[in-house]
């Protein structure tokens, strides 16, 4: 079979009719010229793994992996190749030779090619770094992760185009499973990073991990400890960034995963039940506003737990989207994790988590520290709007004042937008019509943020009174006296009993000093 029949075979499955679209990408100039000079040098060369299963799925993919083979086993073959190529297309193409690894990297315009010999591979039970031996293009396929990754395309002319597949991955592709291509156990003990890639695929393209596979990301989630934190980061950012991110959180939960990665997150999960009340799962309340803050909409989370039809969710996106950030992502899926550990029972009440938005906010810089993810203004972002997530829901719940309002957008400041957002996010309600009033409120609470904006521009407000003024006005030293004015001054804007400038403020203070008994080093008219 040729490429170009592999995409008809998978086109024919799916009813569409899209395959000039896709034999483009094979038949681009560039990948004709890597086979040209690879026939030149005597080599065998071919395309594999995601560059070739994006063809098929029609999904955009600028990174290029070319393996070649040399018939006279010459070594590094991947590097001599990447140099005459180089040499040959001439200014702009540049090459990043790695020779431990017998790798070469070109750039070339918008272009990434890596290529690299053949090789088998072998590992140690405590590492997942390969021993690696020169090997043959079947060696090369079998040491891939999944099948759908087990894909190759020849780039040599007379076999141009030409499809090998060893493992059944266009079957997998047109039924939308990962799956791996030798035993499971083996594939995840030998590097464990492969399980979360296994999710972030499934998630990424919507595809069902297939039984077997599944079962053994239960039997070696143990495994992932000996991965560094900055490998699993990677990955589940890329997770975080697909478009229903709570598919891979269903499918770190469901294999083990996510309590080794991610016990905060994990404890979210379950319900308890006391004189017949119950407390919802926050988990997956926590997996619809991580969703919900997503661009797309996503599949009900509930179409996904009671799938049981391979593939049907299996409609993949072509490429990431754009939308919501990363750390917005990051405050949402943090945003409740100060719930366990505020959970109380109360006899009137039910179940309460009082403050869980300041104890969550406080559990941020541990785990980010601890995840080795930034600790610098994104860290505080992630901070900020965990901490105040309750604040527009609590305005909303009562009489939206401007008072209210702009405390708001005052302690928000620039991310206010954001803010928002996660909050009307945060209103997964059952009940149409409480959620109907919420979503109301907000809209109210939105309005007179916009117009306080423009009257006020709070959204970079500062205290017209500097702890400098204050020092110098009445001769103190740094002392709690200071932070009581300034909090006074700013109290009194805030609640709208003084304008925001600087005389009012002054005469404010003033007064309020004459009342803490505070005189002023000379007399102020």
């Amino acid at each position: 079979m040729n490429l170009a029949d592999a995409i008809k075979e998978y086109d024919d499955f799916r009813q569409r009719t899209r395959q000039t679209d896709s034999l483009c990408a094979i038949n681009s100039p560039l990948l004709h010229r890597i086979g040209e000079k690879a026939d030149a040098l005597g080599l065998e060369c071919y395309v594999v793994g995601g560059y070739v299963r994006d063809i098929i799925l029609e999904r955009p993919s600028k990174d290029i992996d070319v393996v070649v083979v040399s018939p006279s086993h010459t070594p590094s073959p991947g590097i001599q190749l990447a140099q005459a190529l180089a040499k040959e297309l001439g200014k702009g193409a540049h090459v990043c030779i790695f020779r431990n690894f017998g790798t070469a990297q070109l750039k070339w315009h918008d272009q990434e090619i890596e290529f690299v010999g053949a090789r088998r591979e072998s590992y140690q039970r405590d590492s997942r770094k390969p021993i690696v031996e020169d090997g043959t293009l079947d060696d090369d396929l079998h040491r891939r992760d999944f099948t759908i990754n087990a894909l190759a395309v020849c780039l040599n002319g007379n076999r141009f185009g030409e499809f090998i597949d060893l493992f059944d991955g266009l079957l997998d592709l047109e039924d939308g499973i990962i799956a791996t291509p030798l035993d499971p156990d083996i594939t995840f003990s030998d590097d464990p990073l492969r399980m979360m890639r296994c999710i972030r695929f499934a998630t990424q393209l919507r595809f069902q991990i297939e039984e077997e596979t599944a079962e053994a990301l239960k039997r070696n989630a143990e495994r992932i400890k000996i991965i560094s934190q900055e490998r699993i980061i990677d990955e589940l950012n890329k997770i975080m960034m697909t478009s229903a991110p709570s598919i891979g959180f269903i499918e770190l939960s469901r294999s083990g995963l996510l309590p080794l990665i991610l016990p905060e997150v994990a404890a979210l999960e379950g319900v308890e039940t006391r004189n017949g009340r119950a407390h919802k799962d926050n988990f997956y309340h926590t997996l619809e506003v991580l969703d919900n803050v997503c661009p797309l909409p996503a599949p009900p989370l509930g179409e996904y737990l009671n799938s049981t039809e391979v593939g049907s969710l299996n409609t993949p996106p072509k490429g990431e989207q754009e939308g919501a950030s990363l750390w917005l992502r990051w405050a949402a899926l943090l945003h409740d994790i100060g719930k366990p550990r505020s959970k109380r029972w109360d006899n009137v009440a039910g179940w309460t988590f009082h403050n869980h938005n300041y104890i969550g906010q406080k559990m941020v810089a541990p785990l980010f520290r601890r995840m080795k993810l930034p600790t610098d203004e994104r860290m505080a972002y992630v901070e900020k709007l965990v901490g105040l997530h309750m604040r527009p829901i609590a305005i909303a719940d009562d009489v939206v004042t401007d008072s209210a309002v702009r405390r708001l957008l005052f302690e928000a400041g620039e991310d206010i937008d954001d803010l928002m957002r996660l909050c009307e996010a945060d209103i997964t309600s059952k009940n149409r019509e409480k959620k109907r009033r919420f979503l109301e409120n907000f809209q109210l609470v939105r309005e007179k943020l916009a117009d306080l904006q423009a009257r006020d521009n709070y959204r970079t407000w500062q205290n017209p009174i500097t702890g400098e003024e204050i020092m110098e006005t009445f001769g103190l030293k740094p002392c709690r006296e200071i932070g009581i004015l300034k909090q006074a001054v700013k109290d009194a804007i805030w609640d709208s009993v003084i304008p925001n400038d600087h005389d009012a403020a002054f005469q404010f203070m003033l007064q309020k000093a004459a009342e803490m008994n505070l005189k002023p080093l000379k007399n102020i008219s």
